[in-house]
């Protein structure tokens, strides 16, 4: 979700979408080595920056809040859950610009309208 004023391009929607699938990748192949030992203070700092680096790039969004928690959960962070949020937040939204925080009028005119043009 956007603010008014945040604006996702390109480069930051791929850079968040790498950050999240390297994250994913990472705690997929290398920590469930080490998840019930010494590792896991790692793997939750690792949860605490890609959440913190996600919400910098893309701004915040629901779906990164599920995913944190999930991360945390033993045995649940062999889901890819950053990637799921991060595609899930990015959606539809690459390269279109924010929405100007304007009311939608129709303008109407004080002049009497044209008269019709005659039948033939």
């Amino acid at each position: 979700m956007l603010g008014p004023d945040r604006f996702m391009g390109r480069g930051r929607v791929r850079t968040a979408r790498m950050v999240a699938m390297a994250a994913d990748a990472l705690q997929l192949g290398i920590f469930p080595l080490f998840a019930p030992g010494a590792a896991s203070p790692v793997n939750d700092a690792l949860d605490v920056a890609v959440a913190g680096a996600m919400t910098w790039l893309v701004g915040w969004h629901w779906a990164f809040l599920p995913s944190f928690v999930a991360e945390l959960v033993p045995g649940l962070d062999l889901v890819p859950t950053w990637t799921a949020a991060v595609f899930f937040a990015t959606r539809g939204e690459v390269g279109r610009a924010p929405r100007p925080d304007a009311i939608d009028a129709e303008v109407i005119s004080s002049e009497p309208a044209a008269p019709p043009p005659p039948r033939r």
